[in-house]
């Protein structure tokens, strides 16, 4: 099947720091994609793959589930760790789940992760019912473009496929009691009006996880696909600024930035 206009992913050869980048379900690199530019384009090396069963037709979601997502990012943090000296992840909703678990496994080979909008469990009465639902009914309503911005669209099915969302709800539990390990400095910025992933999937894992270095913003002007809509640049300044602090590199600007 052929990608949707601006599923492509994306690599950026730069320096020795790297960024691996994570869409969401149902989404694809587009969604995140300005914020790879933003990183790629200040010399870090970045990494922002299509997750399996994405940037097609959501048919083709039906036949994946979280090992295939999960092991898809997991081997593009391994390839960026061995050419960078420092890896930092970073995601968008599912992609900020997925995130959490690579750094709940990997340990010392993370060092930060920056999550907006970070998914933590499949609500309503209706999530309850996908074990046997999903064996009847293929798909639902789409949950893609979520943005306050006007005219800002997100490239996404039109449909979630109920195989792929059982997956993703029993992989949501699984990275929830992964939490506890997750230890490194995290930068979780959220949306309080958000119709995809309530403010409460941030606060379960700001309570959850071991990281001592934890800053938490608001973005106030954004709805879930923060990184496409007016809180954007803000988003990638503060990552860039976060990185920065870490690992040495551009810190100055992203001071700038938030002044």
């Amino acid at each position: 099947m052929p990608l949707l206009p601006g599923a492509e992913p994306f690599r950026h050869e730069g320096g020795e720091v790297g960024v691996l980048v994570c869409h969401g379900f149902t989404g694809s690199p587009q969604s995140v994609r300005p914020w790879a530019d933003h990183l790629a384009e200040r010399g870090l090396s970045v990494s922002l793959p299509l997750l399996p069963g994405h940037g097609t037709r959501w048919q083709d979601m039906q036949l994946t589930g979280w090992q295939d997502w999960y092991a898809e990012v997991d081997h593009a943090l391994r390839e960026l760790r061995e050419r960078c000296s420092r890896v930092f992840v970073c995601g968008l909703s599912m992609g900020g789940a997925l995130a959490l678990r690579l750094a709940a496994r990997h340990g010392d080979a993370v060092s930060g992760i920056v999550l907006v909008n970070p998914g933590n469990k499949v609500h309503g009465v209706a999530a309850k019912a996908l074990p046997v639902v999903r064996h009847f009914v293929r798909s639902t309503k789409g949950i893609a473009s979520d943005i306050a911005k006007p005219g800002s669209e997100e490239v996404g099915y039109d449909r979630v496929p109920l195989h792929a969302a059982h997956s993703l709800r029993r992989f949501f539990q699984l990275v929830d009691a992964e939490l506890p390990q997750v230890t490194q400095p995290l930068l979780l910025m959220h949306s309080p009006e958000d119709h995809v992933v309530p403010p409460a999937d941030s606060a379960r894992i700001l309570a959850r996880v071991s990281s001592r270095d934890v800053t938490e913003r608001l973005l106030e002007n954004s709805y879930h696909v923060a990184t496409l809509d007016h809180d954007a640049e803000r988003i990638f300044a503060d990552t860039y600024a976060f990185i920065g602090r870490l690992s040495g590199v551009g810190s100055e600007e992203g001071t700038a930035a938030r002044g």
